[in-house]
């Protein structure tokens, strides 16, 4: 008997610097779980993704990440308290109420791949 059930679904996403992006995303709280081959595994808690040592500045800038979380005035509290944006010259927005019925606020990383992490309201 065959089955459709799913385990995990993860995006390649592209690094500019791929040791610099390692670095970012563990500054703000990804555990890398491995990196080999030019392929990175990073994760926190149940969310993970991986990062390629390729990049492609269209994709990068064009790329778009969501993280939903439980508390996202912690996570932003946490962001910016990882001094991030002045490490890596990138920018982290203030949490803004959507009109979609999220709370959200946005990080670029170093190679212009967008995240948007939010909370549902």
């Amino acid at each position: 008997m065959s089955t459709l059930n799913t385990v995990e679904i993860k995006a390649f996403l592209p690094a500019k610097d791929f040791e610099v992006s390692k670095n970012f995303y563990c500054d703000i709280g990804f555990i890398k779980a491995s990196d080999e081959g030019g392929v990175a595994y990073f994760h926190h808690g149940q969310c993970s993704f991986l990062l390629q040592d390729f990049y492609d500045k269209a994709l990068a800038e064009n790329f778009v990440m969501h993280l939903l979380v439980e508390d996202v005035d912690s996570w932003h509290q946490h962001v910016c308290k990882s001094g991030v944006a002045e490490t890596y010259l990138v920018k982290v927005s203030e949490v803004v109420t959507q009109a979609w019925g999220m709370r959200d606020f946005t990080v670029l990383d170093p190679s212009g791949v967008l995240w948007r992490i939010g909370q549902n309201v």
